[in-house]
């Protein structure tokens, strides 16, 4: 038989891709789990193994194309069902039209014992949206439930609950704000000979991240600077052994343990604003995200339980997760589930910037480049002296709706102290 093959629901919330490769060709003979496309999402590079063993039929897309999920892909000749989608398919007891209308209760009881088909996928996603299964209306063949009829069903339940939108609207479109008409564009061309590109993947990705982070939090930044000089001392001790086992012994492993120190210290800080509910959720993990840049824009891998990992199991860590951000290899659940981020602009030479924060977080600790300056300290003698120290710019950006501005300046401190003295460092971490 023929089976058309639709883009999968990829999760949190994806619902289109851009065509990066496609290794297949018509009449080519596949297995179930073989890779037949590779695209990029706003989140990651993504693998698509085939759900049928059989013979390519047609393939409707080519590379470059966007699409959407519950497009299709590809048509198969095959004689099985996927395996990947397992439905259970009891033989439902047969009630007469007399014996349904002689006891509607009971029928209505006989039919709702009849397992709903739908993937464990589909199946996970209503538990975690409270939506039961065999309430909802399904789309797929052969009566089969997507997760897009289970997201669907959700909505349609909340529905006058929610006091801000739960998405924000394309930047890349003119539906921007419903309050603002964005004027046309003039022609450029008038003025000279112009290029257009893609607006798409990460690039798009990162425009709407950040719509949506400016149009709903209220942004104040502190600002200070870090002297690193015995810090750095510190490093250079101990990076050798360190490149020994596979890592690097940067700044940003010190920095994200110095984070998680504040973060103990001020939980507020580890936190998302639930504005339907009226609640400040607060997190008792620290999965922190760290801005990495790429060739394709930036992209926010997430490091789990830094809390619970070494100095030296981060430098590894850190070092294998640059090297697969900057491949594109890195998976959609690698990029979820941060908590609280930091970014480094001083990997390119940067120094002091102001980063948005990275919705729905509640603060972001952004860095510059650390470079040597002329300092005044006082010395053993009670007098001003200038002396060179490797001084680093760092702001953090705080959500005022949540944090004030002492929470902020109490926490930069912690950080700062942290780094200033390794020793006051290894001592704290908790």
């Amino acid at each position: 038989m023929t089976m058309s093959f639709k883009l999968p629901d990829l999760g949190e919330g994806i619902h289109e891709a851009e065509i990066l490769a496609i290794p297949v060709t018509v009449g080519q003979e596949v297995k179930e789990g073989d890779t037949i496309l590779e695209v990029e999402t706003d989140k990651a590079a993504v693998e698509i193994p085939s759900p049928y063993t059989g013979s390519i039929s047609e393939i409707c897309v080519k590379p470059g194309d966007m699409i959407n999920v519950g497009d299709v892909i590809m048509t198969f000749s095959t004689d099985a069902r996927p395996e990947s989608i397992k439905i259970e398919e009891p033989v439902p007891q047969q009630v007469s039209s007399e014996q349904a209308a002689a006891n509607p209760i009971q029928s209505t009881l006989e039919a709702k014992t009849v397992p709903v088909p739908a993937s464990p996928a589909t199946r996970r996603l209503a538990r975690e949206l409270g939506v039961d299964l065999k309430q909802v209306a399904p789309s797929g063949p052969a009566g089969l439930l997507t997760a897009e009829d289970v997201r669907g069903s959700a909505k349609r339940k909340d529905v006058g609950q929610a006091d801000i939108p739960a998405t924000v609207p394309d930047p890349s479109t003119s539906e921007i704000s419903a309050s603002i008409d964005l004027p046309a564009l003039p022609d450029f061309n008038k003025w000279g000979a112009v290029d257009r590109i893609p607006f798409r993947s990460i690039r798009r990705a990162t425009a709407k991240q950040m719509a949506l982070s400016w149009s709903q939090i209220p942004h104040v930044n502190s600002q200070d600077v870090v002297d690193l000089t015995r810090f750095e001392a510190f490093r250079k001790k101990h990076k050798t052994e360190i490149e020994a086992v596979g890592g690097r012994l940067t700044i940003t492993v010190f920095i994200l343990k110095a984070i998680v120190t504040a973060l103990k210290k001020y939980p507020n800080f580890n936190a998302t604003l639930d504005s339907a509910n009226s609640e400040i959720i607060l997190k008792k993990y620290y999965h922190l995200g760290v801005g990495m840049n790429t060739d394709s824009g930036l992209v926010v891998p997430v490091v789990r339980d830094v809390d619970r990992k070494s100095i030296r199991e981060l430098a590894i860590e850190v070092n294998e997760l640059v090297l697969k951000t900057r491949e594109r290899k890195t998976t959609l659940e690698e990029m979820q589930g941060g908590t609280f981020t930091l970014t480094n602009t001083g990997a390119m030479g940067g120094g002091f910037s102001v980063p948005i924060i990275n919705y729905p977080e509640v603060a972001i600790l952004g860095i510059g480049q650390a470079r040597m300056q002329p300092v005044v300290r006082e010395n053993e003698n009670g007098e001003y002296v200038v002396v060179p120290r490797l001084m680093m710019p760092i702001v953090l950006c705080i959500d005022h709706r949540v944090l004030d501005g002492s929470d902020s300046i109490q926490f930069l401190r912690v950080i700062i102290n942290s780094l200033e003295d390794p020793d006051q460092l290894l001592m704290n971490m908790v």
